[in-house]
Formats: C-alpha cells, structure tokens, sequence
C-alpha cells in the first residue's frame, strides 16, 4: 500500500523518537520536526484512523505493525542513502537531505538492487 510522503516521514519521526526517548507524544513530534501542534495534531489523527499508530489517554504514540512495517523501511533507506552519500563526498547537512527525498521515491527493486551493489562493492 502507497501511503503519502508525508505520512512517511511522520511514521520515521515516530521510530527515531521512539528509539531515542524511549517514549513518543506530540509534542516530542513538534519539537523534531519543527512542525505546528495543529499540524501535527492533524497528522496523528489521519495515522490514527489509518491504523498505522495507537494513542493511549496520556497521549503515547505507539506505532501498529503496519506502521512500524514503513517506518523500518523507510529509516533503512534514509540511513543508507545518507551514509553512502556522504562516502562519496557529499557534506552531511546535504547527505541527509538528499536521502530524505530519494527515500520516498525510489521503488523496492531498484533499493534492493543498491543495497547488493553496496554489499558486493564493500566485499
């Protein structure tokens, strides 16, 4: 299933919190992204009926299997984009950057036909 860019990248905002705090709320998710709270507040709603994270009363955003399921894929991508990138000269700042574009637009075979050129190459 094709979910918007966008939805993408709050799914990946969700994990890195996640994996960095321990814990995920709103307001953690405004403050990383530099996004209004009723932006966000918008966004976590449509995730929320979507089925792609749960909200608990106190406000703890867990994402749900088919959540996670894009997250993972999509912090995979952004991780090796950004890494080769800049092993190929590419500043950080701009590393980052690109990946966060090319992560949401690159199909399944051609980023599986990367990462075993990548495997190969570093062999």
């Amino acid at each position: 299933m094709k979910i918007q860019e966008s939805a993408e990248n709050y799914l990946e905002t969700i994990l890195i919190i996640k994996e960095r705090n321990g814990e995920v709320r709103s307001v953690d998710i405004v403050n990383e992204l530099n996004f209004s709270k009723p932006s966000v507040s918008v966004a976590m709603k449509n995730l929320r009926e979507n089925g792609y994270i749960t909200m608990d009363a106190k406000g703890y955003i867990e994402l749900t299997e088919k959540g996670l399921k894009i997250a993972n894929t999509m912090y995979e991508r952004h991780k090796l984009f950004s890494k080769w990138l800049m092993e190929l000269g590419v500043s950080e700042k701009t590393a980052k950057e690109d990946a966060c574009r090319i992560e949401h637009v690159i199909s399944v075979e051609t980023f599986e036909a990367i990462k075993r050129h990548l495997r190969t190459e570093s062999n």
